[in-house]
């Protein structure tokens, strides 16, 4: 596995690491917000590049809307940036309007991580937490190893302790695309969920549960993700979706697929939710991986997770993480041709 400096930040080098899994899969870790920058797998025609990144640490910094990153300490948006726990309300450090955002303006996906163990095929790093930071309780320690395993397959571990109870939930940010097309939405893709769990205008979960039946969110069948527009339907997606399986054992959450190269990727995971976001918002002022301009529609993220705003949800999956436990999130993408 190699292991080279990939440029500085606050006078701490960031460093990046290859590895190499049984099959020729090869990825790109960085050690600033454990980011995946780059993964090929092998495909029909050859090996295939299959997330978004960029090119520099000052790329990253400046530019990146959590590509490839480990978002936390609560993925995906708390409402009013707060939370009431025990008797006690948190404030937490607002970034998104009134609300936080995957963990605050200085959450997990932008900070420093550290190398603790790594092979050819597989790296841990991790990351500490103190009490406050961001305006969370008790001093975290997380973790995250991905592995290459055979049949291109990427396991994906999340793991956290804390002292204090406290709400815990990381997950992957990286935006796929299995072809290299500039635009993703002729990608067929399929959720193991009927329910979704819609949002207010500001994307913070209304509390309710919703089918998904006979609506534009219905893809409980392989479908293209831009058959709603095509349909003149005005349909954006950033979206949580209830997954059916109970959580906490690995299952079949999601299926992407290219029919312009034929490569699929299956996402199966432990978690209840799952956030498909459609990279709508995408437009890129610096050249992404191969000089890829990453306009709207570039690169989708699946984002296995506990719910939205969970803390704030009485009737949501339980996303507090009480001291002496740990909080155990895996994930794996098996990639097919």
């Amino acid at each position: 596995m190699g292991l080279e400096r990939f440029g500085s930040t606050d006078d701490e080098d960031v460093l990046q690491a290859t590895l190499t899994g049984p099959d020729g899969t090869e990825m790109c870790v960085l050690t600033w917000g454990a980011v995946i920058r780059d993964l090929i797998v092998p495909s029909a025609s050859g090996p295939q590049r299959v997330v978004l990144g960029l090119n520099s640490i000052e790329d990253y910094i400046a530019h990146s809307p959590y590509f490839g990153a480990i978002v936390g300490r609560y993925a995906n948006r708390i409402g009013q940036a707060r939370f009431t726990l025990n008797g006690e309300t948190h404030r937490l450090n607002a970034n998104e309007g009134r609300n936080q955002l995957h963990g605050g303006a200085m959450g997990f996906g932008s900070r420093l991580w550290t190398i603790i163990d790594r092979k050819p095929s597989a790296l841990t790093l991790a990351l500490v937490s103190d009490g406050g930071d961001m305006g969370y309780p008790g001093r975290l320690i997380a973790t995250c190893t991905y592995e290459l395993m055979d049949k291109a397959r990427l396991r994906i571990v999340l793991e956290a302790t804390c002292d204090r109870p406290c709400p815990v939930n990381l997950t992957t940010h990286s935006y796929f695309n299995l072809d290299g097309s500039p635009d993703i939405s002729s990608h067929h893709l399929m959720i193991a969920g009927d329910f979704i769990t819609p949002t207010q205008a500001d994307l913070i979960p209304t509390g309710e549960i919703k089918c998904v039946e006979g609506t534009d969110y219905d893809f409980t069948t392989l479908r293209p993700i831009g058959a709603v527009q095509l349909m003149q339907h005005r349909i954006c997606y950033d979206t949580n979706y209830v997954l059916r399986e109970p959580s906490g054992e690995l299952r079949h959450a999601a299926t992407l697929k290219s029919l312009k190269n034929g490569l699929s990727m299956e996402l199966w995971t432990s978690e209840p939710g799952l956030q498909f976001y459609d990279g709508h918002l995408l437009d890129m002022s610096v050249p992404g991986l191969g000089g890829a301009p990453y306009g709207p529609h570039a690169g989708l993220c699946l984002e296995p997770q506990r719910f939205p705003d969970g803390p704030n949800k009485a009737h949501f999956p339980a996303s507090i993480l009480e001291p002496g436990i740990v909080s155990r999130q895996v994930s794996e993408l098996r990639f097919s041709r």
